[in-house]
């Protein structure tokens, strides 16, 4: 996989970092030539994302960047980051209707669902890295 030279990076702490961290996603989707559904649905695990930097961290990091695949598919790649406390259970955290925050969000696993490719990484005291991919068809 090879990254492009487009590269957008927000920092998040606050709700109207989740918007920005959204519009950037979209706009750089929409650049990149993904339709309007697949658009929606990147702007929708970025918010998910950045929700739970804003809920579970005291700050962190949303990166959002165009990708080549190895066979040169076309694609964008999300990488959220934050400081916070980590993930404990991350089985426990990727079931579907498990919240911590009682919220109506679709968490982890509707972000997953959402996207073409999910991988988590966290470190209890350190933080927790989520990086999701969505190709072009």
């Amino acid at each position: 996989m090879t990254l492009l030279a487009e590269e957008r990076c927000i920092p998040v702490k606050t709700d109207l970092d989740i918007i920005s961290a959204r519009v950037e996603g979209r706009n750089l989707a929409r650049e990149l030539g993904f339709g309007t559904i697949d658009q929606a649905r990147i702007a929708t695990a970025i918010s998910e994302l950045a929700r739970n930097v804003v809920l579970y961290a005291p700050e962190g990091k949303v990166t959002v960047r165009a990708i080549v695949s190895n066979d040169g598919g076309q694609g964008i790649e999300v990488v959220c980051e934050d400081n916070g406390n980590g993930i404990a259970n991350v089985e426990l955290v990727m079931q579907d209707g498990y919240s911590t925050s009682s919220g109506l969000g679709m968490g982890l696993p509707g972000t997953k669902r959402l996207m073409d490719e999910f991988e988590i990484e966290t470190k209890l005291g350190v933080g927790t890295r989520v990086t999701v991919r969505k190709w072009l068809k």
